[in-house]
């Protein structure tokens, strides 16, 4: 029994960090064009993106892709970047339809993200 809480309290200590990795899609002003990343900085990845606004050397910035319309949280990287890859590949209708299921006016979660 003494072995077992022992064991059982190093395995506590080796377990693995959890971690936050998002993936996210933001829009322009006029909500035409989709952008889709992953990041585990939401916050800061979008402050980026604001701070490219009109710069051609990146799409979002050429596009004026900034504002945050929908984004999912994963504890694995691999899990974020598999499921960027998925949208990325999907259509423009599927791709509405999933930010609608959360999101259906389309509002720019921006604020309430630089906020928290």
């Amino acid at each position: 029994m003494r072995d077992r809480k022992i064991q059982s309290k190093y395995l506590l200590i080796f377990e693995p960090m959890q971690h936050n990795y998002y993936i996210y899609i933001t829009t322009n002003p006029s909500k035409t064009t989709l952008y889709i990343g992953v990041t585990n900085d939401l916050k800061r990845r979008l402050f980026e993106h604001q701070e490219n606004k009109g710069k051609p050397q990146t799409f979002a910035g050429k596009y004026y892709c900034y504002n945050l319309i929908y984004f999912e949280r994963f504890d694995s990287i691999l899990h974020a970047i598999d499921r960027e890859k998925q949208l990325k590949n999907w259509s423009r209708k599927k791709k509405e339809w999933l930010i609608e299921q959360i999101n259906p006016n389309w509002d720019f979660y921006n604020d309430e993200i630089f906020r928290s």
